[in-house]
């Protein structure tokens, strides 16, 4: 995709200082602009790397003002918000990225499925009996798409992307590569020969609008009933939700966390990397978990802060690590005293 300097302010709204038809092609780190590239400075720490890019353009907010001379074929893009105007120019790359339609020869789709308008079915896809495709959504190669399943309008599924049988999708989700949905939990019960009895789980997910999970993440079908992700939860790579599994709007939580069966998390909560959660847990909306914390109980009050395994409050975490930390020095200390106590005696 190729703007010319001039285009791209205009789609930026921005004020263009110098040549508006010099052809730029690619958006560059601003420490590795190349001929033909846009950089952007939203972080005055890099403005030394402005004065010696190969950069033909770069975006920079209203208020800059440079203090050396910057190349002479480097153009200026003057906007609001240099990040912001990345992010405009990301989308409508991404647009275009994503802008083409049509089924693959090798896509296998059952009669009854029903598939929309504007949809792009990639290679190798599987579509199975009574699933519906909404409109605009992409299916790229690889993915299997189980019976029963219905996919709302603008959702994307990346390579490899397994969603099984009964699963329910909402509206403008995001599945990268690799997640599987809808695959049996984690159920088994120990018999009276001390083998474990598989339990089979016959419920389904229902993932609401605007959802994001990430590559190889995967989330259990209900053991009965459902596993439900709200509206607006991001969900970061290698993530497991078990069965039964609750997560509130607008959630976020980072790789490698993993939700055990029937917990549920409220909304606005954020949750870092390498967390867990036992089972059979409710937590209350707005909370937040530090990386690498295990939530062993329900949380009630609303907008806690934790940290730990197990983990508490925050604060009392902080205090504690302090004693923690100096644990050989208290220890040698006690055994010091100990002794003198003991001479004293004697």
């Amino acid at each position: 995709m190729e703007f010319s300097a001039g285009q791209l302010a205009g789609l930026l709204e921005g004020n263009l200082e110098g040549d508006p038809d010099i052809m730029l092609n690619d958006l560059a780190q601003i420490e590795k602009g190349i001929t033909g590239s846009v950089c952007f400075l939203s972080d005055m720490k890099y403005a030394d790397f402005l004065y010696s890019t190969q950069a033909s353009a770069a975006i920079v907010a209203h208020d800059f003002t440079p203090e050396k001379e910057l190349p002479s074929t480097l153009s200026l893009i003057r906007v609001a918000d240099p990040r912001l105007s990345v992010g405009k120019i990301l989308e409508v790359y991404h647009q275009f990225k994503n802008s083409k339609t049509g089924i693959h020869k090798t896509a296998v789709i059952e009669e009854s499925a029903q598939i929309g308008e504007n949809v792009l079915i990639g290679a190798n896809v599987y579509i199975g009996e009574n699933s519906v495709i909404g409109d605009n959504c992409r299916l790229k190669a690889g993915v299997s798409v189980g019976s029963n399943v219905k996919i709302g309008s603008d959702t994307h599924l990346h390579f490899n992307v397994s969603i099984e049988d009964d699963t329910v999708i909402g509206n403008h989700c995001i599945f990268q590569p690799g997640a599987v949905i809808g695959s049996e939990g984690f159920g088994f019960q120990p018999n009276s020969d001390n083998n474990y009895q598989k339990l089979y789980h016959i419920g389904n997910v229902i993932i609401e609008d605007y959802v994001e999970v990430g590559s190889n993440t995967t989330i259990d079908r209900g053991t009965i009933g459902s596993t439900i992700i709200r509206k607006g939860v991001k969900l970061d790579n290698l993530i497991q939700v078990g069965h039964n599994v609750e997560i509130g709007q607008n959630t976020v939580a980072a790789a490698l966390t993993g939700i055990s069966g029937s917990t549920i998390i409220g909304k606005n909560c954020m949750i870092g990397g390498q967390c867990g959660f036992a089972g059979h847990q409710k937590i209350a909306d707005g909370f937040k978990l530090a990386a690498q914390s295990g939530v062993l109980g329900d949380v009630k009050e609303k907008n806690q802060i934790h940290q730990g395994a197990p983990s508490y409050k925050v604060m009392d975490y902080k205090k504690s690590y302090i004693y923690f930390r100096k644990l050989p020095e208290l220890v040698a200390e006690i055994n010091k005293l100990k002794k003198e106590i003991k001479s004293l005696k004697s």
